[in-house]
């Protein structure tokens, strides 16, 4: 798999997703097995960047090369001058989020609500390509299949994306109105992949390595990108790797790397977010590590009442002491 100059060893990534994706998140998930991380969305509206959350999500401090960044937009000269300005603080790969459905973002005309405006589309591509090249820098895209499933163009965004000159295309097998429900379909994926020249990465509940070589081999997408199925196991990305290279599957984690996995992230969230909001936005992260496991509920519970990090790990390290360190976990349900 190839994104401009950049050669990655396998073609299992994970996916930008909206306060998960930050990076202790990404660095987790690159130093156990995804090839490739892009960036939460950042706002092309340069009143922001300078707001603490942006800058937060600007970060890239210790993350493993390439430095993917995700913009969001609908004014084609904002959105190229985002592009160079995440370009001049490291990015390495600029992605062009055309794929959140989330109503905040397409009421103001951004994310998934392009899709309804083609002419629109051609222009931001067209935009942010230009705004790249001199860097040298390629440009990717991440959509959905459409609006909604009457009036989905997704090869007509991936033939405008490919003729601007975007590098590859990540395609979410959802359109905006199904937002999240439902099951996702990969005959547009398969569609648009046979109509293109660029790289297409397949998205959408791919949630196990079964899943990711069924999609691969119907859709013939070079590449899977993986979701909420990271959320919480933040291993799957070695396991689908591992299967897509042998055939078989590696031994689930331990209760020691687990335990290790979740304290060593959070330790690195403390660090990023500080004690006051760390405290806080670390609840998600280890609220999906725990789902399935039986006796967890008590332990949530004392976890979204602590007030320190302290009381956090505290809380942890006691009910990983009733699990023997070499035992092998049983893998728990996880969304898709």
């Amino acid at each position: 798999m190839r994104i401009g100059t950049w050669n990655l060893p396998h073609p299992v990534f994970v996916a930008p997703m909206a306060g998960v994706t930050d990076r202790p998140y990404r660095r987790l998930c690159k130093a156990l097995g995804a090839a490739y991380a892009v960036s939460e969305m950042a706002a092309s509206n340069p009143r922001l960047w300078n707001s603490v959350k942006t800058s937060r999500r600007l970060n890239h401090d210790g993350e493993m090369d390439p430095i993917a960044v995700q913009i969001a937009g609908s004014e084609p000269g904002l959105m190229a001058e985002a592009a160079r300005y995440n370009i001049e603080k490291g990015a390495h790969v600029i992605d062009i989020n055309m794929g959140c459905p989330v109503k905040k973002v397409c009421n103001v005309a951004s994310g998934s609500a392009l899709l309804r405006d083609e002419p629109l589309v051609g222009r931001i591509l067209h935009s942010v390509v230009q705004a790249c090249r001199p860097y040298g820098i390629p440009v990717t895209l991440k959509t959905r299949t459409g609006w909604d499933p009457a009036t989905r163009n997704a090869v007509r965004i991936g033939l405008l994306a490919q003729d601007a000159g975007i590098a590859a295309l990540t395609l979410h097998g959802r359109t905006r109105c199904d937002l999240y429900q439902g099951a996702a379909e990969y005959d547009t994926i398969r569609e648009v992949k046979q109509a293109l020249e660029i790289p297409v990465i397949a998205n959408g509940d791919i949630d196990s390595p079964e899943k990711a070589r069924q999609v691969l081999e119907y859709t013939g997408a070079d590449a899977v990108m993986i979701g909420r199925a990271a959320q919480g196991r933040p291993w799957i990305f070695r396991e689908i790797s591992h299967y897509l290279a042998t055939g078989s599957h590696l031994a689930p984690p331990t209760w020691g790397e687990l335990r290790r996995t979740l304290l060593d992230h959070l330790e690195d969230h403390y660090q990023f977010y500080g004690q006051h909001t760390g405290v806080r936005t670390a609840r998600k992260h280890i609220g999906w590590y725990l789902e399935g496991f039986s006796g967890s509920a008590e332990l949530r519970r004392q976890v979204n009442g602590a007030e320190t990090t302290t009381d956090q790990v505290s809380a942890l390290e006691s009910w990983f002491d009733r699990f023997s360190t070499n035992e092998t976990i049983e893998i728990h349900a996880v969304a898709a």
